[in-house]
């Protein structure tokens, strides 16, 4: 359960990364609103899973997971362009998400 809830915050910080930029500097009002409730939630259930796991793991999971996702909801609203170097990197980056859980 701790990991589950671990990896939805994880999602949700894509969630409030990806508003934060459509809010246009909070401009914009829907996308503030997302902003705010979607890093609330997500920074409830870091300090949940931070209380069972540890600090470091559970972080760099979380940012891990954030990172990964923000970068390809941008490739998939053709913000950003996917390079063959950037999903090499991604991958790593989710390959070392998964070390990290497999050593925990």
């Amino acid at each position: 359960m701790d990991w589950i809830v671990l990896i939805v915050s994880g999602m949700l910080e894509a969630v409030w990364a990806t508003a934060l930029s459509a809010s246009k500097g909070f401009k914009r009002l829907w996308p503030s609103v997302l902003f705010v409730v979607s890093l609330a939630a997500s920074m409830l259930g870091l300090a949940y899973a931070m209380s069972r796991i540890p600090t470091g793991t559970a972080y760099a999971v979380w940012v891990g997971i954030g990172a990964v996702l923000t970068v390809l909801l941008a490739v998939f609203r053709k913000e950003e362009r996917m390079t063959l170097a950037r999903g090499a990197l991604l991958a790593l980056l989710v390959a070392s998400v998964i070390g990290l859980k497999a050593v925990s």
